[in-house]
């Protein structure tokens, strides 16, 4: 009986025990429940405490409170008075100056998810939260009013300023040839922060005056990278040491005005629109020109010169030449095929930079020689250029030609039939052509042909009197001897060959 009766005791306590356990846990639901429920809101609503400029819009659907925010927007959008200013001026602006424009709409979508994202956890603490510490979001007044990003930009292309890249200096007289300039800064308005400020400014009141705030934006320049980049491509020099000074200062005066240029990728240069017209005002002299076959007295001769010995520099530098023409009789300073002729109004030499950086032309001369150098980008490693003229064959002369000098403009030499005056020797001419050779390691990879030139022979010309003699009068002995045609043999094709590649001038580049 007394093994009965505590068993009864013990079924009892366990009853009770759990019955409280039970009731604890309900209690603790209901208290959960009313507790969360209290502090959860629908997901259409804003969480209890929830402000947005400053209106209490706890409980209300998004499209309750937009037209509650935006009534209030708009209703102080005719009070709004926003002055702008920067370095002494000022734009001013009234509510009325923009467009009406209601777009809160994505900025309550946003506002509306909090404490309705993530697990229940999280959304009752971001509740919880809220409903301690508020919430209070600033809807910009950039979403009312319509049109201000417009004002905005217009005033900033009154403010903001281009900065200025720094180049490259050249001064081809210079110790240091190249170098880089300072540069400038550009000046932007800081679009954000300004936006920001507006915001800030007309929460607290509607009429406000606001400093625009700018940024600096410095270039950042590898000025070793960019010198660096910059390097001789190609070198040519023409001697003039035979020449009378007249034609060297003529050659040197030519080439002087190429001293310092700069050509810009894809950039055209005339030699005959950088030197101008060739006479006494621009500081050229009288000197020998090839006229018709013959040398003749002309103002700015020996030019040509200075156009061939650049020719020669743009091609080793790998420059692209457009135009270029040889003259009627060789230049004993280059080789066949690699003279430049140039003339005002008849023949140019023209040329184009095809790189892909500038090119830069120094020049400069001493009483031997004429120089010119180009600078611009490097070859790439191994690779180099050089020319290469080609004789082909001798263009045999057609001896003398008599002419009667009926013009009289020879009278002080020849009057009467029979007496003859030398005016040029017969001259023989060549066919030849010039070569651009691309080299790798020394070796040559390919050969471009770029000339093909005829140097046409000349005739001897001799003029003779047209006065009949008198009677009993007698001419003087006559010393000009008459040339007949020439003759072409294979041996004159090699004799002149020789010649011509034993005179002819070494071109190069670096």
């Amino acid at each position: 009986m007394e093994k009965e009766k505590v068993k009864t005791k013990k079924n009892k306590s366990g009853l009770y025990w759990g019955l409280g356990t039970a009731l604890f846990a309900v209690a603790l639901l209901l208290f959960c429940q009313f507790y969360f429920v209290d502090n959860l809101s629908p997901n259409d609503t804003f969480i209890k405490g929830t402000l947005v400029n400053g209106i209490d819009v706890s409980g209300m659907t998004k499209n309750q409170a937009e037209n509650v925010v935006s009534y209030s927007l708009l209703s102080s959008r005719a009070d709004i008075k926003l002055t702008l200013m920067y370095g002494g001026r000022e734009w001013t602006f009234s509510g009325n100056d923009f467009e009406v424009s209601n777009e809160v709409e994505p900025a309550l979508t946003e506002v509306l998810k909090i404490g309705h994202e993530g697990n229940f956890i999280k959304r009752f603490k971001d509740a919880n939260r809220i409903k301690k510490q508020g919430l209070n979001v600033n809807v910009s007044y950039k979403t009312v009013l319509g049109g201000i990003e417009e004002k905005i930009e217009n005033i900033a292309k009154e403010i903001e300023q281009p900065g200025e890249e720094p180049h490259v200096i050249f001064d081809p007289n210079a110790e240091k040839m190249f170098s880089l300039s300072e540069g400038k800064d550009a000046l932007v308005v800081d679009r954000e922060k300004l936006y920001s400020l507006i915001d800030e400014a007309l929460q607290q009141q509607k009429q406000v005056e606001i400093e625009i705030p700018t940024i600096t934006v410095p270039f950042e320049v590898d000025e070793e990278g960019i010198l660096g980049a910059i390097t001789l491509r190609s070198t040519f020099s023409t001697n003039y040491a035979s020449s009378s000074d007249a034609r060297k200062n003529n050659v040197s005066r030519a080439l002087g005005a190429f001293n310092g240029q700069v050509l810009m990728p894809d950039q055209q240069m005339s030699f005959n629109n950088v030197t101008g017209s060739r006479t006494a005002e621009n500081g050229y002299k009288q000197a020998n020109v090839i006229l018709n076959g013959a040398y003749v007295k002309g103002t700015g001769g020996g030019v040509c010169q200075a156009s061939t010995t650049l020719y020669n520099a743009l091609l080793l530098a790998d420059v692209e030449v457009l135009e270029a023409n040889h003259h009627s009789l060789p230049a004993s300073y280059v080789p066949l095929s690699f003279d430049a002729m140039v003339s005002e109004g008849y023949s140019d030499l023209v040329f184009k930079n095809s790189l892909q950086a500038p090119i830069y032309i120094k020049t400069y001369s001493d009483n031997e020689n004429v120089y010119v150098e180009i600078y611009g980008q490097p070859f790439e490693e191994g690779k180099s250029i050089k020319t290469r003229a080609e004789f082909i064959k001798v263009l045999p002369h057609n001896g003398d030609k008599i002419i009667q000098d009926t013009n009289g403009e020879y009278s002080s030499q020849v009057i009467y039939k029979g007496e003859y005056y030398r005016v040029r020797y017969p001259r023989e001419g060549y066919e030849s052509k010039g070569y651009i050779q691309y080299l790798e390691n020394g070796e040559v990879v390919e050969e471009k042909e770029i000339r093909h030139d005829y140097y046409w022979p000349q005739d001897g010309i001799i003029v003779e009197g047209t006065e009949e003699l008198g009677e009993g009068m007698t001419l003087p002995e006559n010393d000009v001897k008459f040339i007949p045609p020439q003759k072409v043999t294979t041996t004159t094709n090699e004799t002149v060959r020789a010649k011509i590649e034993k005179e002819r001038p070494t071109a190069y580049n670096p």
